[in-house]
């Protein structure tokens, strides 16, 4: 039963983050994004068990982006090097600035060479861009929902459930 509980859980955190990630496509995509599906990487911070799901719904998101296989690799990994180690940030503010700089730094890179981007923007410039989308999903809007949603008693519980 407890490996039922964690294989439903995961599933339905992927299958919201591909849902939020595809379903707002354009903004989820490119050299300016406002992924709004990674807010959910702070249920990383709140429990390790939703790592999977986080990571196995960016790679399936990732099958929608125009940078294909590339993306796939490099956006999961950039999502798993933000979300590990949530686990031992001391409050989800810093744990929310994890994704901002795995996101800044290597999706920033990934686009700023696959995506055309004119000659007079700087590797550093895509770099901040992405961080900042990746700050307003994750530091702004998912530290907003996360805190709402930890003031319910029985979500609280049910999310931090070691099963």
């Amino acid at each position: 039963m407890l490996k039922l509980n964690f294989l439903l859980s995961n599933g339905i955190i992927a299958a919201l983050y591909i849902a939020l990630t595809i379903g707002l496509a354009p903004m989820s995509y490119g050299p300016i994004q406002v992924r709004v599906s990674e807010f959910m990487t702070l249920l990383a911070f709140v429990n390790k068990k939703y790592i999977p799901g986080l990571v196995i719904g960016c790679f399936l998101a990732n099958l929608g982006s125009p940078f294909g296989i590339t993306d796939m690799a490099v956006g999961t990994l950039a999502t798993f090097l933000a979300v590990y180690p949530m686990q031992y940030c001391p409050n989800l503010i810093t744990a929310s600035l994890l994704p901002v700089i795995a996101n800044g730094v290597l999706i920033g890179l990934e686009l700023y060479y696959l995506a055309a981007i004119p000659g007079n923007v700087s590797v550093w410039t895509t770099m901040v861009y992405i961080g900042a989308g990746e700050f307003l999903s994750v530091t702004v809007l998912g530290v907003f929902i996360m805190k709402m949603l930890l003031k319910n008693e029985k979500f609280k519980t049910y999310l931090e459930n070691k099963f």
